[in-house]
């Protein structure tokens, strides 16, 4: 069977920026829902923390499983397992009758969470290896741009049909990606039997870069702590800067959505770059520049100033999704890719545990301008591990 491998990105795409869409949407009102749902006001923040958190806990925990499964099935089925799963619990969340059904629920989507680990893996198996960085860096815009568009997405549909609506609006989405990906996503995947895969520790054996494979995932995680530890302070953050909170959810809201746009124009361009001078010079590059906009973000003094720098961050972030994915594509053995990029999932998601948390400790003991420094300091901590594991490729002018 031929396999239209362009259809397949197409369709992926679609799929990731509407599950990716999904997580971030509920995060600018999920506190006012909490409260809707009774719960006393003293608690509301505990409850939020909680809510956005283990979604991607879940998801981290059971990223392996669905990954090792997926390199036995396949990976469409993955795909097609997740958009159904998570079409029933997003929608589910709309007759929750109280915050800790809400949990439940969530927990449940990180559970049944995967499509773009599982999407990434198949593309990155299809695609010719001269196109894998352009391909990649199109599917990466999908996540990336969802994740980030999605709060001011969510924002609009719950001003326009209300918050419950705005779940079963989600799900009805979901339900559409599900349809897509089981009519006109195709894969040619023979099934293996479970004592047939070879094991974690041949897989270890067959990769030829492991010092480069575990900064990465270094770089996932910490490319996600740096996306995410402004979450909990932006709308507070913005307030300050303003002096005024008439409209700091709707600005917040912009400002969290522009990066959206840039990482989606850059991300297929950077790919082809990353392909004509390799990959790992497109992600050091975007390690620098996150680290320039972190460190200045923590002295801007309007929100226009940082509406600005967020828009050039996601060209950090297009460049590191980009070289990130398309790098493990080629690192990976066939037999094992989507539990490779399982894992790069597992520290994407710890990332998105780890930022709010960094993010709403740091700004209660030293200030929001201190969130934005450390970031930056993990950040820095980051370029020097990716050049001391790009030291030979560097220094020989060589790409992987």
């Amino acid at each position: 069977m031929a396999i239209n491998w362009r259809r397949n990105l197409l369709i992926s795409w679609i799929g990731c920026f509407f599950t990716g869409a999904s997580f971030s949407l509920v995060m600018l009102f999920l506190p006012v829902y909490i409260e809707q749902l009774g719960t006393p006001k003293s608690q509301v923040e505990l409850f939020s923390g909680l809510a956005i958190s283990v979604t991607a806990f879940a998801a981290a925990i059971v990223s392996p499983i669905w990954g090792n499964l997926a390199d036995r099935k396949g990976r469409r089925l993955m795909m097609i397992r997740a958009a159904a799963g998570m079409t029933l619990t997003m929608g589910s969340l709309a007759f929750v009758p109280n915050v800790y059904w809400l949990l439940i629920m969530r927990f449940m989507t990180g559970v049944l969470s995967g499509y773009a680990p599982n999407a990434t893996a198949m593309i990155a198996s299809q695609v010719p290896r001269q196109r894998s960085g352009w391909a990649l860096g199109t599917l990466a815009t999908g996540g990336v741009a969802g994740n980030l568009i999605g709060p001011l997405i969510g924002g609009m549909l719950a001003q326009w049909f209300g918050l419950r609506n705005v779940f079963i609006i989600t799900g009805v989405i979901l339900l559409i990606c599900t349809f897509l990906t089981v009519f006109m996503v195709k894969e040619n995947f023979q099934p293996i039997e479970k004592e047939d895969v070879i094991s974690m520790a041949e897989l270890r054996k067959r990769i030829n870069y492991m010092p480069i494979l575990i900064g990465l995932f270094i770089s996932s995680l910490i490319l996600q702590v740096g996306a995410t530890s402004i979450s909990p302070i932006l709308t507070l953050y913005i307030r300050d800067l303003s002096g005024s909170s008439s409209n700091a959810l709707v600005i917040s809201g912009f400002i969290v959505s522009i990066a959206g746009v840039s990482a989606i124009a850059s991300s297929p361009t950077l790919g082809k770059v990353g392909d004509k001078i390799g990959n790992h010079k497109v992600l050091l590059a975007g390690l620098v520049l996150s680290l320039l906009c972190f460190i200045s973000m923590a002295f801007v003094k309007t929100p226009f100033q940082l509406g600005v720098l967020r828009f050039f961050l996601g060209f950090s972030t297009g460049a590191l999704m980009t070289s990130i994915n398309t790098l493990i594509s080629k690192i990976s053995p066939p037999e094992g890719v989507s539990r490779i990029f399982s894992y790069n999932q597992m520290f994407n998601n710890f990332g998105q545990v780890i930022g709010p948390m960094l993010g709403s400790t740091v700004a209660h003991a030293m200030g929001y301008p201190a969130v934005f420094l450390v970031t930056s300091a993990c950040v820095f901590g980051n370029i020097i591990l990716s050049v001391f594991n790009f030291r030979k490729l560097l220094v020989t002018k060589t790409k992987i």
